[in-house]
């Protein structure tokens, strides 16, 4: 997560909001694309690397893009407060995903589940003032708090669903998901 500046609330956002709110809207598409026409076998296919399997990287992206709707929510609804996913933080990704489930959920209710919380972060953001801009503080694993904007977060979670996407789309390319 990249740091706020000090004073004033102002954080590090490398792009505008519209450029930032059309590529988080595109999200959900972004990963159907991705994924389409694989079939249950290709979704399952452990990657020629290692590593997780498309269906997977497809729950893991979905299940933190609900954890950070939360910490939106929170600065939105509180802000100055502080959130912190520390439960989460303190096992490894792994053992989350096997704990959710990930190689035996179905895809189509995460996939619904994304597009829903797209479509309500961008309502919230639509219609709070000054949304884009209210802060939480983040506590992270070390135990340090970082001031980050709603406006970050969307951004942050745009960049994870874009990276793992790459990442799907690399799996596709070496024969490992079609």
């Amino acid at each position: 997560m990249r740091r706020s500046t000090t004073g004033g609330g102002d954080v590090n956002l490398t792009n505008d909001r519209d450029t930032v709110l059309t590529r988080y809207m595109e999200g959900p598409a972004l990963l159907e694309r991705a994924i389409a026409g694989l079939q249950s076998a290709d979704l399952n296919a452990p990657p020629l690397g290692g590593g997780w399997t498309i269906k997977q990287i497809v729950h893991h992206i979905v299940d933190g893009d609900d954890l950070w709707k939360a910490c939106i929510k929170a600065a939105l609804g509180n802000e100055g407060g502080e959130f912190t996913l520390e439960w989460y933080w303190s096992l490894p990704q792994q053992v989350w995903a096997e704990r959710w489930g990930y190689a035996h959920r179905s895809l189509d209710s995460s996939i619904a589940l994304f597009r829903a919380n797209r479509d309500h972060v961008v309502q919230l953001l639509e219609q709070v003032p000054d949304a884009w801009s209210r802060t939480i503080g983040v506590r992270q694993p070390n135990g340090e708090v970082e001031t980050v904007s709603a406006g970050l977060v969307v951004e942050m979670q745009a960049e994870h669903v874009e990276h793992h996407v790459t990442r799907i789309l690399a799996i596709r390319r070496e024969g490992g998901g079609a």
